[in-house]
């Protein structure tokens, strides 16, 4: 067990399933106190029975993250149950938009910049007066198509996901004298219920990609949020391969 999750308190967003829930289940194996928030009740609840039966401790609090209130409403909750917070995974996210930008939905391109950016900044907006209290860690799942020149077809995940890649960056400068270190972690492609091997043309440079499981992701995951409150902080790691990048 890490001694350095011991007494630590996590909020993972998205941990209703996929990486989220991956995530949320290795911290909780290491000892951290987890509270698991998505929409879906049933999902969480699914989550924390996973984690409790295993003897890990963890909390479901159902939530929209596109929801400044329920986003807030979180955060009050993991105080009010734990009396303290220390790490922030902000994981929810989504792909909802598949379509060139002149034949796309509105609603459907603005949906998507709300789950993939502003759900990254309610969150840590909302979280960030009570990580100043002890110091500590935010880290958002980013992905590689927020860096690169953007795939046609995907220009609302793109411009959402390069939008909270700066975010990172800018909540580095603004939280570093408060010993709250950002970062962005970008797992590559993960088997998950929505994403499956059909994601992976064969003609796609993504092919070659090593194709992870959500409990893959947590060793990078932990490695962050065990570093020194002093930093690495505004930095980008990733799971992909450069050329796929």
């Amino acid at each position: 067990m890490t001694a350095s999750m011991q007494d630590k308190v996590a909020v993972i967003t998205g941990a209703g399933r996929g990486i989220g829930r991956g995530l949320a289940i290795g911290f909780a194996a290491q000892g951290a106190k987890v509270v698991c928030a998505a929409r879906s009740s049933a999902q969480t609840d699914e989550t924390v029975s996973i984690i409790e039966a295993a003897g890990g401790t963890a909390l479901a609090v159902p939530g929209d993250v596109t929801d400044a209130r329920q986003v807030e409403a979180l955060l009050d909750t993991t105080i009010k149950s734990y009396g303290q917070l220390d790490i922030v995974i902000a994981n929810a996210g989504g792909n909802i938009e598949r379509a060139l930008v002149e034949d796309g939905d509105l609603d459907a391109w603005e949906t998507t910049i709300r789950v993939n950016l502003l759900g990254v900044y309610y969150t840590a907006k909302f979280a960030i007066p009570f990580l100043k209290a002890r110091g500590g860690h935010i880290i958002v799942i980013g992905s590689g198509m927020g860096h690169r020149v953007g795939d046609v077809g995907n220009s609302a995940y793109s411009a959402s996901k390069a939008g909270a890649w700066m975010l990172v960056r800018a909540l580095a400068k603004e939280l570093s004298p408060h010993k709250i270190c950002v970062n962005e972690l970008i797992p590559g492609l993960v088997q998950t219920d929505i994403v499956s091997e059909l994601d992976r043309p064969a003609d796609s440079p993504l092919r070659a990609e090593w194709f992870k499981r959500p409990e893959d992701i947590v060793p990078l995951a932990l490695f962050l949020a065990t570093q020194p409150l002093t930093g690495p902080t505004g930095q980008s790691f990733s799971l992909m391969r450069r050329d796929s990048q």
